[in-house]
């Protein structure tokens, strides 16, 4: 309807799209008040002349004379133009008074306010003025009026009272149990509208109650049994312990192997750098290139078939086998927990090996500190090498600043790793990113240099030459007042970047790693104990070298290669020379600082500095000492010698066969240093291992994996050992009364968690009843069926058994138990009776909290090792894109090689092979010379001492073979074969060319040959551009 109204054919105005429904209603309304007119469809119409004229609006016929059937002076009760426009008229005027009232009503409303507001307040005004008026008069009448009415209702009441007592009395009796029930009624009504707020507020009052509890439990030096009861059940391991206690052995063993992967890529990738620089010297060994390239790419699929192809060795399933296993499971245990062995063992070997020492054995051996007790123990190793190291090789304090000491890099150099690095960052990344970001920022305090830089800006910018020398003095250079000015805002800023820097430096004492703080500390103690005499600010600046110069300054000075600053790898944001000499000259400002150094000399022009530098100085002081004041691990990681008895799981590392051979190998050529003592347990454990076998350690690998793999790399498969401890059985009474009183412990605990009471003498001496020995034996059961679930999920459960055997005892059984050791204790003087034992209680609170503190840190730990495997995880990808970047290089080499090789026609094989199939395989081409004319070219030096005119009867042969780059070599003296053939790889003498060494031996050091002239023969038989297919010479 609307879109008829409002199309042109219908002449409408004045008509809105909102008022549809309104004009429909209203038309309606229109043509329903049209009661006179009929039903007839005809309808009348006039022209423009006045002319009348009827429609039929159903078939759409018209005529000028009017039709029988039309209704008459009624007409029809159809709407003529004019009345559905009056009607839309009226829609439309109402709809926009309402819009015109709608818009101002705020104006309306005021409006009526106002008016009625005025009104209000006139008949007030009024009202009041009346009542002011007759107020006396209207008071009195009222009080004369109440006092009447009061006192008349008063006495006709109390007579009524008195005529009927006992109708009163029931009134009353009826009323006040009325009371009482709307009372309770409303009481109980509110307590079920505010159940939530009553439970709120029980919760609350539980609350204070248990936070009561707990204060108790972790404040009072004597906390009560019933207390400690409360929370002992904290003590049991549940089935989340042992799920996340496995978790984080799988992210423990996914570190360490993709730390060693990446270890093992990064080696691979610098081999490649060197291999692809010897290509550039000598690109006729792309083959050998190629190879290598190929070893990258199947790094990951080489380490799966060498895993999966050994059919023997320390891991398969036979008792032999599983006898081996063990004793290296027991003597790296015995190394891992007595580092006096590899501190011995340290300053036995070489320097130049001593780092891969570290790498391949003693981070390996701590599982790179994965978990508290592996740190434990390796910053105990630290210490015990660091005391040995200044009681034999320091003689004085200024050793360790001078020289180069062993421990003191192993430290750095582990503490520089992700977590070290991320300490570091934090404090040092905005104020090394705020230098790097100011292009306009120079600490350039050279004279010289900003002498030169300001000719040169004034010979650039007048196009003339300055007539000024340009080799200049510090003092000349300083005579010009540019210069001048220039160097001392370069003093003003160095000297507001270095304070940035080093209150940086002092406000993250607690974010320097715990190892490089302890270290510290041992190294203070051994040299005032070394050195009782030395002062302590001597002290305090070895320190300094240690904790800044040798920790802190480098990250400063090259934040690039430390992870302080994030670097595109395109290469687009490395840092400048400019940069670079402003992070260098803050880090020698604090480096001065921290030794107590000033300048002078040719740097007097500095000398302004050197009150600052002594003031940071005795700053620095503070925060060494403050940096040096730390606990012993033990104390910082809370564990002691039997904390491994709680463990869930056994201590493991992952190392490779060939480490397992390298140490043992070592450990038995040192054995007599390390342990002297011809009693020590360490001979027994390497008397039972024997010699050192790697074919014994590998196994015969299968069929398969024999073709793809060789020695080396089978020997570099990683197995996982779990450390156990072989001499458990304790050595002395000391140590069996602390085992018992750990088992003591134990069964108490399991007893006051069943058994309430006011104290442990009182419980062991009140009989169980049956509710708790029930409830005894469902913890007893439930605890099994936990550990039993863990076991068929391949868990690692670690659980002496006679502790087991104990922990399944009754309670009442239990109870006696508990009571005969404790006898026994108290006569060790570990525990009395006459305190009921409270030293007992106190112990398994301080368990129950030391349990607390490891959940919490085992999953800060696992949030800390995810964390790291996303590093180590983006690092691989990296080292993949370095790869497959290799892989284009050699792919372009190759086909740079085909391509001009097709252009001279030849297409030789790499063997020289003439065949135009590719896919058949390549001739071997063997070339044979005499000795003489070997020695005539200076390929061959010597033969066995033999002088050169007895070489006319040995006869050499050098023949390719299948695999590219190696070539064997053969020897005959009168025509009978000297030794068998000598295998010689291209890419080793290629090495040994970049190593600089220039004479081999040959045939078990019969024959010596030039290594650069053997290259150089190869190179023109085997690579050169008219290779002939082989013959005589």
């Amino acid at each position: 309807m609307l879109g008829a109204m409002q199309s042109p054919g219908s002449s409408l105005h004045g008509v809105v799209p909102d008022c549809a429904d309104t004009y429909l209603q209203q038309l309606q309304e229109i043509k329903a008040a049209k009661t006179d007119a009929s039903d007839s469809p005809l309808f009348l119409l006039k022209t423009k002349e006045n002319h009348a004229f009827y429609v039929n609006v159903e078939t759409g016929e018209w005529t000028w004379e009017e039709p029988l059937e039309y209704g008459g002076a009624g007409g029809s009760r159809q709407l003529t133009r004019e009345e559905i426009q009056r009607g839309v008229l009226e829609v439309t005027a109402t709809y926009d008074r309402e819009r015109l009232f709608r818009s101002n009503e705020p104006l309306v409303v005021l409006i009526q306010a106002v008016v009625r507001g005025y009104q209000a307040r006139k008949r007030f005004a009024e009202r009041r003025r009346l009542i002011n008026i007759q107020l006396p008069a209207v008071v009195r009448i009222q009080a004369q009026w109440r006092g009447y009415a009061q006192r008349r209702a008063y006495s006709d009441r109390l007579a009524y009272l008195q005529a009927h007592p006992a109708e009163a009395l029931k009134i009353q009796s009826a009323v006040r149990m009325w009371l009482a029930k709307r009372d309770y009624n409303r009481q109980l009504t509110y307590y079920r509208d505010h159940t939530r707020e009553a439970i709120r507020v029980q919760t609350w009052w539980r609350s204070a109650l248990a936070r009561q509890d707990y204060w108790a439990f972790t404040h009072q030096e004597n906390p009560p049994l019933n207390v400690v009861r409360k929370f002992v059940h904290l003590l049991e391991n549940s089935e989340r312990d042992y799920t996340e206690e496995l978790e984080l052995q799988q992210l423990k063993e996914q570190v360490v192997a993709v730390i060693r992967s990446n270890q093992k890529l990064d080696q691979d990738l610098n081999m490649m750098d060197i291999k692809i620089g010897l290509l550039v010297k000598n690109r006729l060994t792309l083959q050998d290139v190629v190879a290598h390239g190929r070893k990258l790419k199947n790094h990951n699929e080489i380490k799966r078939q060498a895993l999966a192809g050994t059919g023997k060795g320390i891991k398969s399933l036979s008792k032999e086998s599983r006898e081996l296993l063990e004793a290296y499971q027991h003597l790296f245990y015995h190394l891992q927990t007595n580092p006096n062995y590899l501190a011995k063992l340290i300053f036995e070997m070489p320097q130049s090996r001593t780092t891969k020492f570290m790498e391949s054995v003693i981070l390996t051996l701590y599982n790179y500190a994965g978990n508290q007790r592996e740190e434990c123990l390796l910053n105990k190793l630290f210490k015990t090498a660091l005391e040995q190291e200044i009681r034999g090789r320091v003689s004085t304090p200024s050793d360790i600043v001078t020289g180069s000491p062993m421990v003191i890099q192993m430290v750095v150099a582990f503490n520089r790793r992700d977590r070290g690095l991320s300490s570091l960052r934090d404090p040092l990344n905005p104020l090394v990113t705020t230098i790097i970001n100011d292009k306009n920022l120079s600490l350039n305090t050279n004279p010289i240099e900003v002498y030169k830089q300001w000719v040169n800006q004034l010979e650039t910018k007048t196009g003339q030459a300055s007539g000024m020398p340009y080799d200049v003095t510090v003092e000349m250079a300083l005579e010009h007042e540019e210069v001048r000015s220039a160097v001392e805002v370069a003093i003003r800023n160095l000297k507001n970047n270095a304070k940035a820097f080093m209150n940086a430096i002092l406000l993250s004492t607690d974010k320097i790693p715990y190892g490089m703080r302890y270290i510290a500390k041992v190294l203070k103690e051994s040299l005032h104990e070394k050195f009782p005499d030395a002062p302590e600010k001597e002290i305090l600046k070895i320190i300094g070298n240690l904790l800044y110069y040798r920790f802190i300054n480098s990250a400063i000075v090259a934040p690039d290669q430390f992870d302080i600053i994030d670097l595109d790898r395109g290469g687009t944001s490395f840092l400048n020379n400019d940069q670079r000499r402003n992070l260098a000259s803050v880090a020698k400002i604090l480096q001065f600082a921290a030794s107590n150094k000033g300048f002078g000399g040719d740097s007097a022009h500095l000398s302004c500095l050197n009150p600052f530098i002594k003031e940071c100085h005795e700053k620095f002081k503070k925060f060494f000492r403050e940096a040096c004041d730390v606990d012993e691990p033990e104390q910082h990681f809370n564990l002691d010698q039997w904390s491994e008895l709680t463990m869930i799981t056994k201590p493991s590392i992952y190392i490779s066969l060939q480490e397992i051979h390298d140490t043992h190998q070592l450990l038995l050529q040192h054995q007599d240093v390390i342990a002297p003592d011809h009693d020590d347990l360490l001979h027994e454990l390497l008397a039972d291992l024997g010699e050192p076998d790697l074919d014994l350690l590998i196994g015969q690998p299968g069929q398969e994996s024999s073709e793809t793999l060789t020695k080396g790399q089978l020997a570099s498969t990683e197995v996982s050992l779990n450390l156990n401890n072989k001499f458990e059985v304790p050595e002395d009474d000391e140590a069996d009364t602390k085992v018992l009183y750990f088992r003591v412990k134990h069964m108490i605990a399991d007893v006051i968690r069943s058994q309430p009471g006011e104290n442990l003498a009182r419980v062991l001496d009140t009989v169980a009843t049956e509710t708790q020995e029930e409830e005894h034996m469902l913890l007893i059961k439930r605890r099994e069926e936990t550990e039993g679930k863990q076991v068929k999920s391949r868990h690692k459960i670690t659980r002496q058994q006679s502790m087991l055997q104990e922990s399944r005892f009754p309670i009442d059984r239990k109870k006696e138990k508990i009571a005969t050791n404790l006898a026994v204790l108290e006569e060790a003087v570990i525990v009395s009776s006459a305190n009921g034992y409270q030293s007992v209680i106190n112990d398994i609170a301080q368990d129950i909290r030391n349990q607390r503190r490891y959940r919490q840190r085992r999953k800060q730990e696992m949030i800390r090792i995810r964390n790291t495997l996303l590093s180590l995880d983006s690092k691989s990808k990296y080292y993949e894109e370095q790869i497959e970047y290799y892989n284009k290089y050699v792919k372009a080499c190759l086909d740079n090689l085909r391509t001009r090789e097709a252009r001279k026609g030849n297409r030789r094989s790499f063997f020289g092979g003439g065949s135009s199939k590719e896919n058949l395989p390549p001739k071997p081409i063997t070339t044979k010379y005499t000795a003489p004319r070997l020695h005539e070219k200076g390929v061959l030096l010597e033969i066995d001492g033999e002088p050169a005119n007895k070489f006319k009867n040995v006869q050499f042969g050098i023949s390719s073979t299948e695999e590219p780059g190696v070539f064997l070599v053969t020897a005959k003296f009168l025509g009978v074969d000297i030794q068998e053939k000598v295998e010689v790889v291209f890419q080793d003498l290629l090495q040994l060319q970049y190593e600089g060494v220039a004479v081999m031996n040959m045939f078990n050091r019969r024959a010596k040959v030039n290594v650069n002239l053997l290259i150089f023969l190869l190179n023109h038989k085997f690579y050169g551009k008219s290779i002939e297919g082989g013959g005589n010479k």
